[in-house]
Order: structure tokens, then C-alpha cells, then sequence
């Protein structure tokens, strides 16, 4: 029997893809000394990861064009239809729904994760934090008078959806800046553990990498893990309650990859190898003309505009790639920068092949998504409409959370549910 989960602000599906398994990662992403079993099959130069014991039957969004992707990728995933999984709209307003009685989350939940928006906590952003100036919709508010359906305080419906169908565990994840911003981590910890009368174990947020888990990317975002206390067998609850815990026992990933010679005193510390270099998941795709996949046809036609902006570096093949955003407004990554502008790979240029930026296969690729899944998608009855438009898939890829990092703290949860939980 597979576990329930339920996702919020799930976006085109990067947490659940991972949470479910099953899917394509370049061999050089996964370490199999520490990770022996991990593989189903090998296909060419990747593998098929094995899936997990996880299921998605609740995601939702309010970003249309999230649910397209995420219906388009899962419905080649089951043997159910997927339509009615994907619910577009405000999770404020699926709770209220909920409390006026209607039937919105589905029955047995085990697991809740979800991402809740994380502009207002980036060090790219304007860090408003609980002080949001948007509404729970995205939209500016007009008084600009914050309250709790401000987009800085969405963790607290997702709090509410947790009271609600109390799950064993649930994950929520963030940017790295919200740990920075004042007293926020420790509030949302609290927030979190305060549900059901202080129902929930709520471990210490911790920070990972994603280069630290085979994702070739420098990713860092922040997690919070809790489980229902009335859950867990005794002897999880004391192993969970400790200050220190335990390695084995931790509900968060053993890390696979070391990034500049750093240490992390693991027990798997002699099997961890060096990070993912770009190179190991960009080098095998063919130029954007020559390949029959729209995701890798699509990238950015934003021009050089000088290194003192953002977004005007060459992404460097023999370490990990920046950080893939959503809001780049055009000004993504270049694969390769011309000579003139800087440019170091001198034998792709002198082959002929042009500046340009990132396609959005290969940001796909960095953030560990498979290549069947397709970000770019054409309407049925125009080859130049689209229901999903390159710069609309875009925002979708650097929303997301990588799949390969959801992989990791999914494989780690199983591995411990039997331990955790008494049923």
C-alpha cells in the first residue's frame, strides 16, 4: 500500500516526482557506493531511480500552467487518471471552503509537503517577510496593510491544512535567506509544533545543498520536518527528541557529494565522492537546432547586457551551475558567452556554435528534472500557440525543487517509516 501524500504549492511537480521515484537522472548524480539499491535500470548514460512508497493524491497550485506540466508528466506515470489530483487555486481559500464544509482534502493523509512561497524571504527579493505586499493570489495588496493572508504568511495556512488532515510527517521547504531573517525560522518552528494543542515534533530546521546531494547546482534551501507525536513508537519519539541525533534516525538525507574539499563528519564519510560537475549533465545534448525537443529548442533571446548585471555569466562546465530562478526576467544563464564578451570555451566557438543562454532543457537538466517531462507544451490546434510558453516554463523550472534533493529526504523517510511510526 503506498503512502498517501498530499502537496502543497507544489508548482509543476518537482517535490512530488521526487517523493514518487521512478524517474531519469544522469548516472554522475548518484552515488552508488553509498546508495547501492537506488538504480531500477540504467538507460544510456542515466538511470531510472526505483520508486519510492510515496503517492501523490492531493497537488495544487495557483499557477495554471504548473497544473498543465504536472498533469502531463504524471498521467504517464499511472495507471489512474490523474485529472482532479491538481487542484489550481489559493490554498486560503481551499481551507475556507473546507471550514464552510465543503469536501476539499482527501481522507488518510500520511505525508504533507510543500514549498510555501519564498519571494518574500529571498536575499534576492525585497525580504518583506511576514510583511508581504502581495495577497495569497500573488497580487499587490492595495492598502498594504500585512494579515495572515499575505503571501509572507502562507506557512500558516499550510499549518492549518496540517491541523486538518493530520499527516504522520510533513516537510516544508524554503529559501536559505528565510534562516537570516530575523526571528522567522524559530516562529515558523513554533507555529508548526503548536498544531493539535502541540501535536507535532518539529526537528531543528536544517539547510542543504543541493550540490551536497548530486544536483549540479548551487542550490541551498531550508527545510522543516515534523512528525505527529501520537504517531511514533516510543522509541523514535526518544531518539527524535534528542539534541543530537542520530544519523540513522534523522528523517533528513546523508549527504553524497563533497563541494570543495568541506567535511561533514558523516558516517559515510570515506564514500563521499566530488560534486557534479555542469559538464556531467550538459554535455551529451545536441545544440538547440538540431533537436526535436521544445525544451531544448527554447531558450532566452535576452542579450548580453554586461557583467554588472545579473545573469550575464557563463556558466562554468567544470563546477556547479548557479542557481536556476524563476524571476530572471530573460536574463538567464548563458551556456556560452561569445569571445568578445568574455567567453572561455574557445573550441565550441571556433566550431561555429553561437552565444546564447541556457535552454530550458538544460536549466531542466540542472535541476535534475527527467528529460520526459516537458516544460514546453504546443496547443493541439496551432503549432505556434502553446498551452505551457518557453518563458512561462521558465518560471516553472526555477520554482521548483529539485527532484533528485526530494529523492534523497523521500528514500531517507522510508527508509526510517517502520522505525517511526506504530502502524
Amino acid at each position: 500500500m503506498k503512502k498517501r501524500l498530499l502537496s502543497l504549492f507544489s508548482g509543476c511537480g518537482g517535490m512530488d516526482i521526487g517523493f514518487e521515484g521512478n524517474f531519469l537522472v544522469p548516472k554522475a548524480t548518484i552515488n552508488e557506493a553509498i546508495h547501492p539499491t537506488w538504480r531500477k535500470k540504467e538507460n544510456g548514460n542515466q538511470i531510472i531511480l526505483e520508486e519510492t512508497i510515496f503517492e501523490t493524491v492531493f497537488a495544487n497550485d495557483i499557477n495554471q500552467y504548473a497544473q498543465i506540466a504536472w498533469n502531463s508528466y504524471f498521467s504517464t506515470k499511472r495507471e489512474t487518471d490523474v485529472n482532479g489530483t491538481y487542484r489550481v487555486g489559493s490554498i486560503v481559500d481551499y481551507v475556507k471552503s473546507h471550514q464552510e464544509g465543503a469536501a476539499i482534502f482527501p481522507n488518510n493523509i500520511e505525508v504533507v509537503t510543500g514549498g510555501f512561497p519564498c519571494q518574500d524571504f529571498s536575499v534576492s527579493g525585497k525580504r518583506k517577510g511576514f510583511n508581504s505586499h502581495k495577497d495569497h493570489n500573488g497580487k499587490l495588496i492595495k492598502d498594504d496593510i500585512p494579515s495572515e493572508e499575505t503571501r509572507g504568511k502562507l506557512y500558516m495556512w499550510m499549518r492549518k491544512v496540517i491541523q486538518i488532515t493530520k499527516p504522520k510527517i510533513f516537510i516544508a521547504e524554503n529559501v536559505k535567506g528565510l534562516a537570516n531573517l530575523g526571528q522567522v525560522k524559530e516562529t515558523i518552528q513554533k507555529d508548526f509544533a503548536s498544531i493539535d494543542g502541540s501535536g507535532y515534533l518539529v526537528l531543528s530546521p536544517k539547510v542543504l545543498h543541493a550540490g551536497n546531494f548530486g544536483i549540479p547546482q548551487s542550490r541551498e534551501r531550508i527545510f522543516f520536518i515534523g512528525l505527529k507525536k501520537s504517531a511514533l513508537t516510543p522509541a523514535a519519539l526518544e531518539a527524535l527528541s534528542k539534541s543530537n541525533i542520530e544519523e540513522s534516525v534523522s528523517p533528513y538525507p546523508i549527504p553524497t557529494h563533497r563541494i570543495n574539499g568541506e567535511l561533514h563528519y558523516s558516517q559515510k564519510e570515506h564514500l563521499l565522492v566530488n560534486f557534479t560537475k555542469s559538464k556531467a549533465v550538459l554535455e551529451d545534448l545536441v545544440e538547440p537546432e538540431l533537436s526535436e525537443d521544445l525544451s531544448q529548442r527554447s531558450y532566452s533571446k535576452a542579450k548580453y547586457m554586461g557583467a554588472h548585471c545579473q545573469g550575464q555569466k557563463e556558466v562554468s562546465l567544470d563546477f556547479l551551475a548557479p542557481t536556476i530562478r524563476a524571476e530572471h526576467h530573460g536574463n538567464i544563464e548563458f551556456r556560452r558567452l561569445s569571445k568578445e564578451h568574455g567567453g572561455k570555451y574557445t573550441s565550441e566557438l571556433t566550431a561555429g556554435k553561437p552565444e546564447r543562454r541556457l535552454t530550458l532543457r538544460e536549466c531542466a537538466r540542472i535541476q535534475t528534472f527527467p528529460d520526459d517531462f516537458q516544460f514546453v507544451i504546443q496547443a493541439s490546434e496551432s503549432r505556434r500557440k502553446f498551452q505551457i510558453s518557453p518563458s512561462q516554463a521558465y518560471k516553472l523550472v526555477g520554482n521548483a525543487v529539485p527532484p533528485l534533493l526530494a529523492y534523497h529526504i523521500a528514500k531517507k523517510i522510508e527508509s526510517n517509516w517502520k522505525f517511526y511510526f506504530k502502524t
